[in-house]
């Protein structure tokens, strides 16, 4: 994509080729991982089922999300290429969130946790500051707002200079994912929760705000106008590099938002038919007792 100082060329090799696990996030990742597989072991001794595809949902495409963009070689040229940086961004704040909350870490929880610490988890998804940050207008609004503050405000270039702040950013990615998509597409008892119709809306309602992030992103002029960041990447890659990488980031969060959303209505709306199905079902016992009663 560009010439980087002390860097190959990126490209897809340069993900397992330049993969330098830091020590931090590779210890949260696997304690992360190892504690979601002890629970399911710990429930299938005692005889109950957990479904396998949650468990390759959370570990291996969540987890594993996370651990390429994080761990592999695209963690080298996030701060070196925009473009690097929002493929990244897309993966923390859009990918391994919806993985992680079809993997059910919630309810796999509460169903192995000893009973005090099943209480306290309960205790923290029944509160007062539970319920107030779950409140789908608060992630809704976090979700397309906070990249529109960190890319045309000072923050962005701040996470550049701090590696602090550049970790900072990435839980934010995480959590802000997290907390839009986990009552949306995810399956755990949590607070935030609306009906189906509503998170349908919520995700068709995302869809114009990343297109209009990503234009505003790509508008940056030929001699450097607009440039974010432009303190850091003109010393580093040089004003041509720079204002192209730019437009690659801005037209990877616009279309792949595009993209993504879309595929994130079709599981909503699956989810949506499913539960109709399953109400239709209680419903048809329901009334088979009825009858039952009736006659008898």
């Amino acid at each position: 994509m560009s010439a980087v100082p002390g860097l190959p060329d990126f490209g897809p090799l340069t993900v397992f080729t330049q993969a330098r696990p830091a020590l931090v996030p590779t210890l949260l990742l696997v304690l992360t991982a190892g504690a979601y597989l002890w629970g399911v072991r710990r429930l299938t001794a005692r005889g109950d089922a957990w479904p396998v595809v949650r468990t390759v949902c959370f570990v291996g495409l969540g987890i594993g999300t996370l651990a390429v963009a994080l761990l592999s070689g695209l963690a080298r040229y996030d701060t070196v290429l925009f473009g690097a940086h929002m493929v990244q961004h897309m993966l923390l704040s859009m990918v391994a969130p919806v993985f992680l909350a079809l993997g059910a870490p919630v309810t796999l929880a509460l169903r192995t946790l000893p009973p005090r610490w099943r209480a306290a988890l309960l205790g923290v998804l029944h509160s007062r500051l539970a319920r107030v940050v779950s409140f789908p207008a608060i992630p809704w609004l976090l979700f397309i707002g906070s990249p529109f503050a960190l890319y045309f405000s000072g923050w962005y270039g701040a996470t550049l200079s701090s590696v602090p702040l550049h970790d900072l950013m990435h839980v934010h990615f995480v959590l802000m994912g997290c907390l839009f998509f986990w009552p949306i597409i995810g399956i755990d008892p949590v607070p935030g929760r609306v009906g189906h119709p509503f998170r349908i809306l919520m995700l068709f309602a995302t869809m114009p705000f990343h297109a209009f992030l990503g234009v505003a992103i790509m508008s940056v002029s030929e001699d450097g106008g607009g440039l974010i960041a432009a303190q850091h990447y003109l010393p580093l890659i040089g004003r041509a590099d720079a204002v192209f990488q730019q437009q690659v980031g801005g037209g990877l969060i616009w279309s792949s938002g595009d993209i993504v959303g879309l595929l994130f209505i079709f599981v909503a709306a699956a989810q949506w038919m499913r539960a109709s199905e399953r109400e239709a079902a209680r419903e048809d016992r329901r009334l088979d007792r009825l009858e039952a009663a009736e006659r008898a």
